[in-house]
């Protein structure tokens, strides 16, 4: 799976343009989606230097990530004029999430056992019961 992973008030505390602390078990997640063979990507506003000592701030915790803001390794930034551009991810973490950032331990149950938050969130509550299925006309 590709997980596209934001940099700043997700895996740190948003301290931006400085480094915040590591956020509870950031890296440690990320190393074992990494192990189990997903590809991360780091998907950041931050360009240039300040971009390099994140990726950098990682490399020394263990994560190395498969792109840097696009969708490869190989992908030529010169060709696509450096325009913002969505990435091709199967995932997303990001702080600014509707409802904002689970904690790490939560993220990683939803992907490894492949589960939905309000899955994850009925069991922690107890609830290990399915919700109904949704009709068609329902969203």
């Amino acid at each position: 799976m590709t997980i596209a992973v934001d940099f700043d008030g997700t895996i740190v505390e948003h301290r931006y343009p400085e480094i915040g602390k590591e956020r509870p078990f950031a890296t440690q997640t990320l190393k074992m989606l990494i192990d189990e063979g997903h590809k991360l990507i780091l998907w950041s506003v931050r360009e240039g230097q300040l971009l390099e000592d994140a990726v950098e701030w990682c490399r020394k915790r263990g994560v190395e990530f498969y792109a840097i803001n696009k969708d490869f390794p190989e992908e030529d930034t010169e060709k696509n004029m450096h325009f913002s551009r969505k990435l091709k991810a199967d995932i997303w973490i990001d702080d600014r999430n509707i409802g904002g950032l689970p904690d790490w331990g939560t993220i990683y149950t939803m992907i490894h056992d492949g589960k939905t938050y309000e899955q994850v969130l009925m069991e922690e509550m107890g609830n290990v019961h399915e919700p109904p299925k949704k009709k068609w006309w329902q969203f």
